[in-house]
């Protein structure tokens, strides 16, 4: 079974408040996404800074902060991991 990561459940985000693009984990695959990476040290969610390699949960949606930019990281539902 795999390991559990416990993270901060963010909710959804609010279109009024700073949140960092999020990318899906193949677009992230992308050189073309790879080289317009802001190159941040933190994410935004919902005007709450995160460190670079921090991870958030966004409803069922597991999030990794990689330098300015939220990339898609899998699941955290427990019945769809």
């Amino acid at each position: 079974m795999p390991e559990r990561i416990h993270t901060p459940q963010v909710g959804a985000p609010d279109p009024e408040l700073r949140t960092s693009p999020i990318m899906a984990e193949m677009d992230w695959e992308s050189e073309d996404l790879k080289q317009e990476q802001p190159g941040e040290p933190v994410c935004y969610f919902n005007d709450v800074s995160y460190p670079n390699g921090a991870y958030v949960s966004s409803g069922s949606m597991l999030l990794h902060c990689h330098y300015g930019i939220w990339v898609e990281a899998g699941s955290c539902d427990p019945d769809n991991p």
